[in-house]
């Protein structure tokens, strides 16, 4: 009777939600939204919009892929292996921060929100993929985000507010 008592509730322990599923966010959680409708990029944390950037995005509509992605890799000065550029040299067109992000199945090494070298570019699309910040705002942002937060990409024409309410986040 005890083993009878023990496997049923080792199954309704393995079938109940009584702690997250997945890695979803939650309240409070901090989350990165980028719409490409609008080239902006809002950065919210404990339930509130914190903060609202202009950004660059792909220069093809699908250029910089959209749906909800995981940063996992952070730099400082990155080096940009495509043309051997050092971190720090002024002609990087990554800037001075990198956050790259696990979009199609990539490591975080190919997608990333970074800062630019050329920032009257801002606004616009123009990039390979990533999403592009001034120096300035990405320094800021970094300082902030954490490895592990999700960012949501799409290029639906609708506000920050809506997108976060259904995401879980505001």
């Amino acid at each position: 009777m005890i083993r009878n008592f023990t496997i049923c509730f080792m199954v309704l322990m393995l079938s109940s939600p009584i702690w997250p599923i997945g890695d979803q966010p939650m309240l409070g959680d901090p989350y990165i939204i980028v719409n490409k409708s609008s080239n902006q990029l809002a950065y919210i944390t404990n339930g509130k919009i914190q903060e609202i950037y202009e950004v660059a995005t792909g220069k093809a509509k699908n250029d910089t892929p959209n749906g909800e992605f995981t940063i996992t890799v952070k730099a400082k000065h990155p080096y940009y292996r495509k043309k051997n550029i050092e971190g720090g040299d002024p002609h990087n067109p990554l800037g001075t921060r990198w956050m790259g992000f696990d979009a199609l199945e990539t490591d975080g090494r190919i997608y990333g929100i970074h800062g630019t070298n050329s920032p009257e570019q801002i606004g616009a699309y123009v990039t390979a993929g990533c999403v592009r910040l001034p120096n300035q705002s990405i320094e800021e942002l970094y300082e902030q985000v954490k490895i592990g937060t999700k960012i949501f990409i799409t290029d639906e024409n609708r506000s920050f507010e809506d997108i976060a309410s259904e995401k879980g986040v505001i």
